[in-house]
């Protein structure tokens, strides 16, 4: 697809994934309205460090996709909108679990009627990997059963099927894209790479972590990037749910080892019992079955995790006094 001149929308544009999308967009030259949730001191999240060399090309807006009003405003005009804002912390969901219905719900519900009522050319909703629950079978693929072990699974699996609905109700052009364990620079240390990271670098003994048993499906942030846009241009995902993943598994005990070897560092690991899941939420294993995405799109991950792990690192290094000393949540 020629993205040159097209009008897209992001949600979530400041967020981790949504401002690598959001810059890639502006690079093969479309032009970005990026949604990025007000906040009273005016800070546009990662969109903060965007290239000036893009920058004519992105027009950001503070807002809340819980508001109608300021959604319909925001996808006014779009050919192609790209859904990404959401609640995403997990343990904050066991304890706040309505704000997560209300943004991540409602606020898909108000995206699809305002790309339903300015007819959008395609919407791409996000959804998780984490709506599968632990593995039944492995690889996953698209028929796995959802099976939701947190609030916030439980409210992206029902924005997706809210999302699908839509489809087969009103015609609205609807990909689901279901990325797995996304990660690479930026990512906060709210997810496991970086606060492994932030901790091997930081010099510390022991190693802080959650459970070290669970297999995750690391996919780098630049394919996932590739898959969002690659699902956008396809004819053949309206209607679908295509899964975005590596299709490699492998422990967060093993992940830390590996980034122990790509930092030079060596700490001895603790698991943190205060940090793990409730015992029938934690989601022991995902394993990206990719072979739907590779038919109807030929995306395909690209980057070796080894690789990923060694660019991510880097950047955790280079911004390792941003990150908040302590506050790990895996």
């Amino acid at each position: 697809m020629n993205w040159k001149g097209t009008k897209v929308v992001v949600t979530g544009a400041g967020g981790f994934i949504g401002s690598h999308l959001t810059e890639e967009l502006a690079r093969r030259g479309a032009k970005v309205r990026a949604l990025v949730h007000y906040n009273s001191r005016g800070h546009w999240g990662f969109l903060e460090d965007l290239d000036p060399a893009l920058a004519s090309k992105v027009q950001i807006v503070s807002g809340d996709v819980s508001d109608p009003g300021c959604v319909d405003e925001l996808v006014d005009g779009a050919e192609v909108v790209f859904h990404l804002a959401a609640l995403i912390a997990i343990p904050y969901s066991y304890s706040a679990p309505a704000s997560y219905v209300a943004t991540n719900v409602t606020g898909t519900l108000n995206v699809l009627q305002a790309c339903r009522r300015f007819k959008v050319g395609k919407l791409v909703h996000t959804s998780t990997s984490e709506t599968y629950g632990t593995a039944q079978y492995v690889p996953i693929d698209e028929d796995h059963p959802i099976v939701a072990q947190s609030p916030y699974a439980a409210t992206k699996a029902a924005a997706d099927q809210l999302a699908l609905s839509f489809e087969k109700s009103f015609k609205l052009p609807v990909a689901v894209i279901r990325p797995f364990n996304t990660y690479g620079p930026r990512q906060s240390a709210r997810a496991v790479i970086p606060t492994i990271a932030c901790q091997l670098l930081s010099g510390r003994e022991t190693l802080s972590l959650g459970a070290t048993s669970p297999v995750r499906d690391f996919n780098y942030v630049g394919d996932t990037v590739e898959g969002f846009l690659a699902v956008a241009a396809s004819k053949k995902t309206v209607g679908e749910t295509v899964n975005v993943g590596s299709g490699r598994g492998v422990t967060i005990g093993e992940t830390a080892r590996l980034l122990m070897k790509i930092t030079g560092r060596k700490a001895r690991i603790v698991e943190e019992k205060v940090r793990l899941r409730p015992e029938r939420s934690e989601v022991m294993r995902l394993i990206c079955g990719n072979a739907k995405a590779r038919k109807l799109t030929g995306w395909r991950p690209r980057t070796p995790l080894e690789q990923g792990l060694a660019r991510t690192a880097e950047y955790v290094r280079a911004h390792l006094a941003d990150y908040k000393a302590g506050m790990y949540n895996v």
